[in-house]
């Protein structure tokens, strides 16, 4: 199997943020959730903005949990 395309680097790396923030937040609790992934000359950026309620959770620290499950995911996507 040859490397994963761009969309796929991108698609894996948002459907683990997003995974990661709903694992820890009801979708109907979060006000608003916003992943973007860039995958360009082999460099990935991924910026997680989340607006959700602090009282059980840390939202910022969601948001960058959510970030490093994104490389995490897109890590093992390379390494399979």
């Amino acid at each position: 199997m040859g490397e994963p395309t761009d969309e796929e680097v991108v698609q894996t790396a948002a459907e683990a943020a997003e995974g990661l923030v709903f694992s820890r937040y009801r979708q109907s609790d979060v006000t608003d959730l916003d992943v973007t992934v860039t995958f360009e000359e082999g460099v990935l950026e991924v910026d997680v903005y989340l607006n959700a309620p602090d009282d059980t959770h840390d939202p910022e620290r969601v948001a960058d949990d959510a970030a490093l499950a994104a490389r995490s995911a897109v890590d093992d996507l390379f390494a399979d």
